[in-house]
């Protein structure tokens, strides 16, 4: 497990991280979302020992992170910015990481190499940054340590690609518990891969929750009532967060239990009633216009 208590990161009169707390479990995906500059690379750096925090702590299996080689073998970093090792070949690469990492598995790293089209001998310099991205995957799930810190991993990644990657992530988690740490500025890409999802806005976390939570606690409905209906006073037992109307079309997203809501609308008599699926995006901005923010302002 990774905890981060109350960090804060400033770059002179500059707070990146402000006093951000977050308890990552094992076996899941925790995905961090923000804009650019919402202080989602800083973070990560710190979760990964690069820079140290101005105040607070952050622990990976109850070890700090920061200058101790021990955590730093249970995690494997990819960042932003893509880093070789000047005129490198990922067959140099292979030879290196296995050095670094006890657990690192070269039969599948040539076998990744071989399937996602990528030449050994090649130096890494021409490659393209997709390449580049698929590369650092491949070194990352290759060196078998518990954490994998992804930061804008699809990125520059094509859709084939960026499926073929999630596929890796789930067949990685199912099969020795690998824990990704995945920082994107762009919801829609982590919708159908986190577990957890925290919100980073101005270098402070907005919001941070258990997807599946957020799931059963929200709610779209669609339905239509009769002219005589009378609504408003049906939907005043219900905690709405949108609603949009149209005709006699209601679109409601709610907060409840599934059962509960339908109870209550059903007291209207409507002409006809469905549940609809919530799009991750749609509940984030459910939760956060709830909160005063309105996400749609600064996350894709």
């Amino acid at each position: 497990m990774i905890e981060a208590n109350n960090i804060s990161k400033s770059f002179q009169d500059i707070k990146a991280v402000d006093a951000v707390s977050v308890t990552i479990k094992e076996g899941s995906v925790f995905g961090m979302i923000g804009t650019n500059g919402a202080g989602k690379s800083t973070f990560l750096r710190m979760l990964a020992g690069v820079l140290k925090p101005d105040e607070g702590t952050i622990t990976l299996d109850e070890m700090p992170v920061y200058e101790n080689p021990q955590a730093k073998r249970k995690f494997f970093y990819i960042s932003d910015e893509q880093y070789f090792f000047p005129n490198t070949t990922p067959e140099e690469l292979l030879r290196y990481y296995s050095v670094v990492y006890p657990e690192f598995d070269d039969l599948r790293m040539k076998r990744l190499l071989s399937q996602f089209e990528l030449p050994e001998k090649r130096k890494v310099s021409t490659f393209s940054k997709g390449m580049k991205k698929q590369l650092s995957v491949i070194c990352g799930v290759c060196a078998g340590t518990k954490y994998l810190f992804c930061d804008e991993t699809f990125d520059g990644l094509d859709p084939v690609m960026r499926q073929a990657i999630k596929s890796i992530f789930a067949q990685e988690m199912e099969e020795r518990g690998m824990t990704p740490v995945i920082a994107s500025h762009n919801l829609r890409e982590l919708e159908d891969i986190c577990d957890h999802v925290g919100l980073l806005h101005r270098g402070g976390v907005l919001l941070s929750k258990d997807l599946e939570d957020m799931k059963l606690n929200i709610h779209k409905i669609q339905c239509a009532f009769h002219a005589d209906s009378n609504i408003e006073q049906v939907l005043q037992g219900i905690e709405v967060l949108q609603k949009d109307i149209r005709g006699s079309l209601y679109t409601i997203t709610a907060r409840g239990s599934e059962e509960d809501l339908k109870n209550q609308i059903q007291t209207a008599a409507p002409i006809f009633m469905e549940v609809l699926p919530l799009s991750l995006e749609e509940i984030f901005i459910s939760e956060t216009v709830v909160t005063g923010y309105d996400i749609k302002k600064f996350i894709l």
